[in-house]
Formats: structure tokens, C-alpha cells, sequence
């Protein structure tokens, strides 16, 4: 009932330049506020509504949203960022889902460009005709996709040679461990190393110190997102950040 009742929202969370810290894009992450729990996380009910088959109309509703909210700010003036938007496995199988995508842009006005799709990297594993036309059809669609928790799959690279992607974000559980004597920074370095020499980006979550922050930059990581730079925020004040100093 949580749809129904407008429970949901949606909190926003800065993608910057790893060298400039400017603000180049955001992830929308979905947010229940619950009149009784209070604010739930959605690794707690995203599972459920997954394994429920709910996730369909619950990633409807975080794509619509997130577009609706890009129009909003459009309309104002507003210098608008690309924004990222989580596909589960569940969506990215439904045939019709380029057609979805495309009305919805369509129905706010909006630019693909000012799109990304995440896909999980178990999607991308799934190395089938259905999944590379699916993937090709996004693409032509002028929209970002990338890669997301990518390194966490213990799959063969082979099928990124063959899918048309822009990105590869790098899981958070190895930037967190850039700060201790692990094997993570040989795979962060091996990561971007093997995304740039096949023209992809890469971008980290889940930065939180200066240190590996220190450690990204002089390995060539593009993009970095986390608590170092911002937490998901609300839409306004993520509004905030998109207007002109001084503003």
C-alpha cells in the first residue's frame, strides 16, 4: 500500500568529478516513510518487493518520478545533470520495457541524454541474444547505462566487449577497503585500467575519506559518489546544488 498511500520518495545522490568535484550527474534512490516505522531502508523492502514481483511497478514508479522531477526542474531554468536510475533484473526482462522508457521520456519531455540506466552486473552476465538487442535498443535511444556493483559477479569480462555501455561503477565494498592492506586497490586499479582501455568510464560509490578519494585520483578513476562529497538528499536540496554559486 505504500504506492497507493504516497509513501515513497525519492532521495538524491550527487555524482561529481573525481578531479574538480564538480557536479556531473546523480543516482535517485527510493526512500519509504513510514507513518509508523518512519523511514524504512530499502535494503529491507526492495528484496521483498522483488521476490512479490511488486519491483515492476515500484521501478515504474521511481522512473516516472525521477523524470517528472528532471521536467520540474527543466521548467525553471533549472541546468539540469544526468540522472541514474536502478534497473532490477526483473524490469530489464520484460519485453516491453524499451517501449516503457521511451513513453515515459516522451510523457515529461525529457531528453535521453538526461537518462542513465544502472544495470546489475548479474543483467550483464546473462550474456544472451535477448540481453545484448536489449541492451543495443537503450543505447540507440541516445540513454547512459552503465554497470553497477561491477567486480562483485566473479563472471567472464567476455560480454563486455559486446554490449554498448558508457560506465562501470565500482563497487563500494572495494573503495571502503582502499584505506587497509587489501587486495582492493589491485582490483579498483585493474577495474578502471580494463573500463578505459575499452572506452568506458568508471565511477566509485561509496567514497567516504580524502584518502580514498587520494587513491581514486591518481589511479584515473572519472566519477566518485559517497559520503565524502554528499549523502542522498531531498529534491530540494539536491535543487540547491544545481543552481549557480551565489544563486
Amino acid at each position: 500500500r505504500a504506492l497507493s498511500k504516497g509513501e515513497l520518495l525519492l532521495h538524491y545522490q550527487p555524482q561529481v568529478d573525481a578531479v574538480t568535484m564538480q557536479l556531473i550527474g546523480a543516482e535517485a534512490l527510493i526512500r519509504w516513510q513510514h507513518p509508523e516505522w518512519g523511514m524504512v531502508s530499502p535494503g529491507r523492502f526492495i528484496p521483498i518487493a522483488e521476490n512479490s514481483g511488486q519491483i515492476l511497478e515500484i521501478g515504474d514508479w521511481v522512473l516516472r518520478t525521477a523524470l517528472r522531477q528532471i521536467a520540474d526542474w527543466r521548467a525553471t531554468g533549472i541546468t539540469v545533470v544526468p540522472v541514474a536510475v536502478n534497473l532490477s533484473a526483473l524490469q530489464f526482462r520484460q519485453t516491453s520495457l524499451c517501449d516503457t522508457v521511451s513513453q515515459a521520456l516522451r510523457d515529461f519531455d525529457v531528453p535521453p541524454q538526461l537518462l542513465e540506466l544502472e544495470l546489475t552486473e548479474r543483467i550483464a552476465m546473462e550474456d544472451s541474444s535477448f540481453t545484448l538487442d536489449q541492451i543495443s535498443k537503450l543505447h540507440a535511444m541516445g540513454i547512459t547505462l552503465s554497470i553497477d556493483d561491477f567486480g562483485t559477479g566473479y563472471s567472464s569480462l567476455s560480454y563486455l566487449r559486446r554490449y554498448q555501455i558508457d560506465k562501470l561503477k565500482i563497487d563500494q565494498s572495494f573503495v571502503q577497503d582502499l584505506d587497509r592492506e587489501t587486495d582492493s586497490g589491485t582490483i579498483v586499479r585493474a577495474i578502471i585500467n580494463m573500463a578505459h582501455g575499452m572506452g568506458f568510464k568508471t565511477i566509485a560509490e561509496g567514497v567516504e575519506t580524502q584518502a580514498q578519494l587520494d587513491y581514486l585520483r591518481q589511479h584515473g578513476c572519472d566519477e566518485i559518489q559517497g559520503y565524502f562529497f554528499s549523502r542522498p538528499i531531498p529534491a530540494a536540496d539536491f535543487e540547491r546544488l544545481l543552481l549557480p554559486a551565489g544563486a
